[in-house]
């Protein structure tokens, strides 16, 4: 085993170092610049909130993460590599997911999918990833639902199966595109839970939202407007003065401190300034 300078081994150095770094990072499509000079460092075992208004450039970012999109400008590691080396170590579940109606998949078969990438779609499932397709489905509680088809699902069960098939995967990042809006109750605690769990064992789970009470709950906060607004402690990202630069007029301050945020498209998504 190979020893750093500072008489650390190269495991631990690869153990304490970012999960993601990103250094100038643009990307935009045609004409239109979806994320610019964006400068951003994730620490390994944290949960990071993406929040901001529409286009602001989250889906664009968890993407860039993820190697489905190559940035135009500035550069980009995951877990010390560049990310389209690593998506064996990176789940991504995205907003819109649409179930095939010309290959009617079952829960089961969806979730197992998710072992594909470390064993292949033709081998046969080893002990270890039938332990993991296993726990995954008992923690998105979804054990009832195996021989159902994912068409016959409810929103928030299908989802429930998406974010499955990600912890089937065993990644070290977990990408998570609005994961909670506006599905029921019982998926919004399970997926939840699950995030804290991730962390806990020390993966990195990076999310965006719309809502701020959800991204008051991370351990590091990102609010987005193409370019970053803020970063860091979500009390210090989460703030009248940022989320009006991000939000423009949206933005509504009532006289107990409650912040609403007033986006067209989504529900008033309220939050109290705890500073």
């Amino acid at each position: 085993m190979t020893s750093t300078r500072r008489g650390r081994t190269d495991s631990e150095a690869a153990a304490t170092a970012p999960a993601i770094v990103m250094r100038g990072l643009g990307v935009h499509y045609g004409g239109i610049r979806a994320v610019d000079a964006v400068d951003l460092q994730f620490a390994r075992g944290q949960v990071v909130a993406i929040i901001g208004p529409n286009g602001s450039g989250k889906s664009t970012l968890l993407g860039t993460i993820s190697g489905l999109i190559r940035p135009d400008r500035g550069s980009i590691a995951v877990l010390g590599r560049p990310p389209r080396t690593m998506r064996r170590q990176v789940a991504h579940v995205l907003q819109t997911t649409v179930a095939n109606e010309a290959v009617p998949l079952t829960v089961q078969e969806t979730v197992r999918m998710g072992c594909y990438g470390l064993r292949g779609a033709f081998r046969p499932l080893g002990s270890e990833d039938r332990e993991a397709v296993d726990d995954a489905v008992e923690r998105l509680r979804i054990t009832d639902l195996l021989d159902r088809q994912l068409l016959e699902l409810s929103g928030g069960q299908r989802q429930r199966v998406y974010v499955a098939q990600a912890l089937a995967q065993r990644a070290q990042v977990l990408l998570l595109d609005e994961p909670i809006t506006g599905l029921d109750l019982v998926t919004q605690e399970t997926i939840t839970e699950v995030v804290a769990a991730e962390r806990d064992r020390g993966a990195t789970v990076v999310l965006t939202t719309h809502d701020v009470g959800t991204a008051q709950l991370a351990d590091t906060t990102v609010l987005m407007a193409t370019r970053v607004v803020a970063a860091g402690p979500p009390a210090h990202v989460l703030t009248p003065e940022h989320l009006t630069r991000a939000y423009g007029g949206h933005v509504h301050v009532l006289d107990d401190g409650t912040v609403v945020l007033d986006e067209s498209h989504h529900h008033d998504h309220r939050h109290h300034d705890r500073m």
